[in-house]
């Protein structure tokens, strides 16, 4: 803040004439023209012998108002014995603050004191904002660091502060605080955030003007993508301290925000370290993983439990209801173990489709997993039992691309067969008739001798033994796979 022309005049013995001495000096300026305003930035005290000031001295006045100087300071016993009564009656008229600058006061003696002035508030300036860094550093110190630098900001600058999450919704607040207004603006900036080769842009600082006060808004977090916002909001005009003191809040909120994320994913590592160690099954497996994740206070449910399976943008919201991890792989999945009577705890923080496994124990965890895994992939979205998959048949439970891969291969000689008979669809009748000539036949409409040399047929292409029920089986799952196949196509 600069000096007041009052501070001026007592430390340099100038005498004031007019108007009042309220306003700050923003610096000296000498000059002898006419018109020296063209010169001026506003805000000087502008010093002169007046020895061009020898006429009507109001359009001279006016013109300094105009340009909002501080003041005028007239030197005495030089061109003028004393400072003319008609310019005081014209600064008088027109609100100017003028003073006298006795013969014994150089104009450059105004100047340092000025510059004194100026370089004195200009360090205490700097002192108060690193007390202030040094309070907020403090208060990001304590187990609430976010929440304690909010509120420690709010204290510095004497106002209201906020913090927000990434889509607006407000995670601390101080008394007073417009985070409803903030909230909304928050949402409609993000609603049109641009795009630089297909990333995101982060949000640059925010200035809002609310009744009364003014609004800095800010994004937290490095990246292209911030991790949150925090306002905060004075009564006055916010100076170069307070806007020093707000960006050292956004570090320090940033740092410590990056911090946690990376707590929260080496814990996550230890998680997902952990769940690789049960699914070896290996006897001393189960204690070795409570061992480990005793050190973050992390308890295993008791047996019988169940296994879930989701995608991994279910991680943050079912980390708080029971243990997850993730399961290595190119399509991470995240895998969640809970009681058996919390399941419906679990699903309800699930974002989008997951697979639930039967009850099972620790000694069998990779084949609760594996039900998770395949009702997760099943489901198409939806949440689905591994009861309710194995409910469906086999088919259910096989990856369609390796059944129809599968069914192509082993019924291929039959398909290329040249003879107008159909041996795919005999070898259908004959599988759904359990065998029986006759049945098989009469549904194709052929005599049964006729079946049988097909059968016999079939037998040599495939070089298969149908009396054998694992062919048999084979061969049924070959034909409903080929079927399915079909139907899709259709």
């Amino acid at each position: 803040m600069a000096p007041s022309l009052q501070v001026v005049a007592r430390r340099t013995g100038l005498r004031r004439l007019a108007g009042s001495l309220d306003r700050d000096v923003r610096w000296v300026a000498v000059s002898e023209l006419e018109d020296p305003t063209p010169f001026l930035e506003g805000g000087e005290l502008v010093l002169t012998t007046g020895m061009r000031l020898t006429r009507d001295f109001t359009p001279y006045v006016e013109r300094l108002m105009a340009r909002g100087v501080a003041g005028l300071g007239v030197a005495v016993g030089l061109t003028h014995d004393v400072v003319p009564e008609a310019l005081v009656e014209a600064a008088e008229a027109a609100g100017l603050a003028l003073l006298e600058v006795p013969r014994e006061t150089p104009f450059i003696a105004v100047t340092k004191v000025v510059s004194d002035l100026l370089a004195a508030e200009e360090y205490e300036e700097i002192t108060r904002a690193f007390a202030a860094q040094g309070r907020l550093t403090r208060a990001a110190l304590r187990p609430d660091g976010t929440h304690a630098v909010i509120d420690r900001l709010a204290k510095e600058l004497g106002g209201w502060a906020a913090l927000f999450d990434e889509a607006g919704a407000v995670l601390h607040a101080t008394r007073g605080a417009k985070a409803r207004m903030v909230a909304a603006e928050i949402r409609r900036l993000r609603g049109g955030r641009k795009t630089d080769g297909g990333a995101e842009r982060a949000p640059s600082t925010l200035a809002l003007a609310a009744p009364g006060e003014n609004v800095v808004v800010q994004p937290v977090g490095g990246g292209p993508r911030p991790r949150g916002f925090f306002a905060v909001g004075t009564g006055r005009a916010f100076t170069p301290v307070a806007h020093t003191v707000v960006n050292a809040a956004g570090s320090l909120l940033t740092l410590a925000l990056e911090q946690g994320r990376a707590q929260l994913e080496g814990e996550r590592r230890v998680r997902d370290a952990a769940l690789r160690l049960l699914l070896s099954e290996r006897p001393q497996a189960l204690e070795e993983a409570r061992e480990v994740l005793g050190a973050l206070g992390t308890r295993l449910p008791g047996e019988p439990l169940v296994a879930l399976a989701t995608g991994e943008d279910s991680l943050e919201s079912l980390e708080p209801v029971a243990f997850t991890a993730r399961l290595p792989g190119e399509s991470p999945v995240v895998v969640v173990l809970v009681a058996q009577d919390a399941v419906d705890d679990a699903v309800r923080a699930v974002s989008g489709g997951a697979g639930i496994s039967a009850p099972c124990s620790y000694r069998r965890l990779r084949a609760g997993v594996e039900q998770a895994k395949q009702a997760y992939e099943r489901g198409g979205g939806r949440v689905l039992g591994f009861g309710e998959l194995a409910g469906q048949g086999l088919m259910a439970l096989v990856d369609p691309e390796a059944a129809r891969a599968f069914s192509a291969a082993l019924l291929a000689p039959l398909a290329g067969y040249g003879s107008r008979a159909d041996l795919v669809e005999s070898l259908r009748a004959y599988l759904e008739s359990n065998g029986h000539w006759d049945a098989a036949a009469q549904r194709l409409g052929v005599h049964r001798h006729t079946l049988r040399y097909r059968m016999r047929r079939v037998a040599e292409l495939l070089g298969r033994d149908l009396d054998d029920p694992a062919v048999r089986a084979e061969l049924w799952f070959a034909l409903e796979a080929a079927g399915q196949s079909l139907s899709a196509a259709k």
